[in-house]
């Protein structure tokens, strides 16, 4: 029997799950926005709390690796990496784009999809401007493409979709449903980041004991973190 907590914290949704042997138990998040750092723990203790769970019964903590939002990314690491080191259990990586075509997969009938045979899964993710964090998938959520920071345009996915069905969901998509217009592209709406679609990601991952490694694991931003610009600077006036 293996408990493993879940951490997403790549995006503006906060969500923590708890799973036994990989199926999911008990869910906690917030879509208020980026609350991550008063919320994550909280979500954290009180899971464990009303499950009647203590954390050194934990067998691994997945947290949600990147790329998304740097902030939540390393609040959620942190608070991943502090667990694993009290309990001495392992960390687990997890992909929120894969977590996301994991949440299409298994909501396909819900979703009205009749068959994703042939259907390249694309999850995006929100990077600013019109530009997208993205990867893709097949039917069985196996790698197609790795991850990368595409800049959405009338030419994007132009050749994928000349020969396949794709399906762009997450909150990264909803801005190119005005630019990319081809027949084998759709839209998927309410496909959003959660823990609870990391479970079965994270078990697999723990069978397979594919862990990081504590002392040097950090997010994968994708992209060097830049600054904006302050709004009103005092010594410039």
């Amino acid at each position: 029997m293996a408990y493993i907590l879940q951490l997403e914290s790549s995006t503006s949704i906060c969500s923590v799950a708890l799973a036994k042997d990989g199926k999911l138990i008990d869910l906690l998040e917030s879509n208020e926005g980026q609350n991550h750092a008063r919320l994550l723990s909280v979500f954290v203790q009180d899971i464990l709390q009303r499950n009647k769970i203590n954390s050194n019964q934990l067998s691994a903590v997945a947290v949600s690796e990147g790329p998304g939002s740097y902030t939540g990314l390393r609040i959620g690491v942190s608070l991943a990496k502090g667990i694993c080191y009290a309990n001495q259990i392992p960390l687990i990586p997890v992909s929120p784009l894969q977590a996301m075509a994991e949440q299409v997969i298994t909501k396909q009938t819900e979703l009205g999809i009749d068959s994703l045979e042939n259907t390249i899964l694309v999850p995006m993710i929100d990077a600013r401007r019109m530009e997208v964090y993205t990867a893709t998938y097949d039917a069985n959520n196996q790698p197609v493409k790795t991850v990368s920071a595409e800049i959405i345009d009338e030419q994007a996915f132009l050749s994928d979709l000349d020969s396949q069905k794709l399906l762009f969901f997450g909150n990264g998509a909803d801005k190119c449903s005005q630019i990319i217009s081809h027949p084998n592209a759709t839209f998927i709406p309410n496909i959003f980041t959660s823990a609870q679609f990391m479970c079965k990601l994270a078990w697999k991952a723990f069978q397979n004991e594919q862990f990081a490694d504590l002392a040097y694991f950090e997010p994968f931003y994708l992209k060097d973190f830049i600054a904006g610009k302050p709004r009103k600077n005092i010594l410039n006036t």
